[in-house]
């Protein structure tokens, strides 16, 4: 028994597909099979139940998967505290972001980090924020770019910087031709982001308790609801960082009267052995963040 089986095990319990959880672990479906088949060969039990495209993890697997789990992140901290002992600000760095955040952030810190921290390997994983905190508590991430506030002890943050919000309108909109927004103002047809999105709850907070009642369209990223307000449908708040490409597609921004907003942080586990890493990758992404915000908030004008 090796981790690399263990972490095709839980990998194959997490997707309940073979293809899936191949394509998960980088390798090919025959390799993940056969090692599959081969553990439970040395196990002596069966720990999934095939069928034609579905693999569900038997009940044996289900007792089992906690302690494949459990060494897998002993394993990983184990290599990591080494790797930190070694040279912190070498080997991979598996940061989490938010969607509303990642394809507007990322192109402008890459380069930046790259030449700050050229033995760091990034790898970038962008999901909401609930599914990236049980990510970063299962060792699965070494930090995260959050816009929340942090829930448990367990958990460290760090402030990075600060994004206005802007109100986002059709250019035939009535209140297209005012210089600044009230928040309340856009809550008759504001458009929000599906649930599980921290935007969603920023912008009702922002907007009022009716905001995002009035429309059925509940979309399941910014592109979408930017793709919608340029189309007549409603209005939207949306982060400073997303001013570019609302502007390329025909939306009028404006600032907003109470300037409501989002602080981005940087989360790591409060144990983590290459604290070293965190905070230089959150000072590179601080430095090039630097009034980027606020003169994206000022453009608006």
């Amino acid at each position: 028994m090796n981790l690399r089986d263990l972490r095709y095990l839980l990998a194959l319990a997490e997707h309940e597909h073979f293809g899936r959880a191949a394509k998960a672990c980088g390798v090919s479906q025959p390799t993940l099979s056969v090692q599959i088949r081969k553990l439970e060969d040395l196990i002596g039990v069966a720990l999934f139940e095939r069928g034609s495209k579905t693999a569900a993890p038997t009940s044996a697997c289900l007792q089992l998967i906690d302690h494949a789990r459990a060494a897998v992140v002993s394993a990983e901290t184990l290599l990591s505290t080494a790797r930190a002992l070694r040279d912190p600000m070498a080997g991979r760095f598996r940061l989490g972001i938010i969607p509303t955040l990642a394809p507007y952030l990322l192109p402008l810190v890459f380069a930046p980090l790259r030449q700050a921290l050229p033995a760091l390997e990034l790898e970038p994983w962008e999901d909401q924020t609930e599914p990236l905190l049980e990510r970063l508590r299962a060792h699965d991430l070494d930090a995260a770019l959050l816009a929340t506030d942090v829930p448990g002890a367990d958990l460290l943050s760090r402030p990075l910087f600060a994004e206005p919000f802007l109100a986002a309108l059709p250019p035939e909109h009535p209140l297209a031709p005012r210089p600044i927004i009230a928040e309340a103002d856009l809550a008759p047809d504001i458009l929000v982001l599906s649930d599980g999105h921290c935007l969603r709850d920023q912008a009702i907070e922002a907007c009022g308790s009716d905001a995002g009642g009035g429309g059925a369209l509940r979309a399941a990223s910014l592109p979408t609801l930017l793709n919608m307000v340029a189309a007549g449908y409603g209005t939207t708040l949306i982060p400073g960082l997303a001013a570019g490409a609302a502007e390329d597609a025909g939306i009028v921004l404006r600032p907003l009267a109470a300037r409501a907003g989002r602080t981005v942080r940087i989360v790591w586990r409060a144990h983590f052995p290459r604290m070293p890493v965190v905070g230089a990758v959150g000072d590179v992404i601080a430095e090039r963040l630097r009034g980027f915000a606020e003169g994206a908030a000022a453009g608006a004008l």
